[in-house]
C-alpha cells in the first residue's frame, strides 16, 4: 500500500524485463576456466592499472601493487582500499612507498564501492557469454578494462 511520501513503482516493460517472478534467459556455461581482473582506478585522472591473471594469490597482488605504483603521478601517494582477502593482508607483500593500503572493516560489504565498478564491467562487457577457450576470456577482460577507464 502506498503511504504518504511513498514512491509508486513505474509500469513494468514486460518486453525487456519479463514477467514478475521470472528471470530472462541467458547463455550459461558449466566449465570452470576463469580469469581475474586486478584493477585500480584514479577517477580524478581517468587512469587505471589492471592485470588479467589466472589466479588470485599473493604473487598476483604483488604484481598488481607494482603496476599501480607505476601509474601514480611522481610526488603523489595512492590510497588503495582493500577487502581483506588473504592475498591483500599478508605480511609477505612488499608495498611500494607511494601506496597506502586501507583495508575495509570486516563484514561491511556496503563500504566496498568497487563492487559497483565490477558490476558495471560485468553488465556492459563481460556477462552472458559463452567462451570457446580461456584465452578468449582473458582477451575480453583485457578489452573491457580500457572501456571502463575511458569513462571518467
Amino acid at each position: 500500500m502506498a503511504g504518504r511520501g511513498a514512491v509508486r513503482p513505474e509500469k513494468r516493460d514486460y518486453a525487456t524485463m519479463g514477467q514478475a517472478g521470472t528471470r530472462p534467459s541467458a547463455p550459461h556455461d558449466q566449465r570452470t576456466s576463469s580469469a581475474y581482473i586486478f584493477g585500480a582506478i584514479c577517477p580524478e585522472r581517468s587512469v587505471g592499472a589492471a592485470l588479467v591473471l589466472p589466479r588470485c594469490d599473493t604473487h598476483a597482488m604483488q604484481r598488481h601493487l607494482e603496476q599501480i605504483s607505476n601509474q601514480v603521478r611522481p610526488g603523489a601517494h595512492a590510497a588503495l582500499i582493500l577487502v581483506r582477502v588473504v592475498w591483500d593482508t599478508t605480511s609477505r607483500l612488499a608495498v611500494p612507498s607511494n601506496i597506502a593500503l586501507l583495508p575495509l572493516p570486516p563484514r561491511a560489504p556496503e563500504l566496498n564501492l568497487v563492487e559497483n565498478i565490477w558490476q558495471f564491467l560485468r553488465d556492459n562487457w563481460l556477462s552472458n557469454r559463452i567462451f570457446s577457450a580461456s584465452d578468449q576470456i582473458v582477451a575480453l577482460c583485457c578489452d573491457a578494462w580500457p572501456n571502463l577507464t575511458d569513462r571518467p
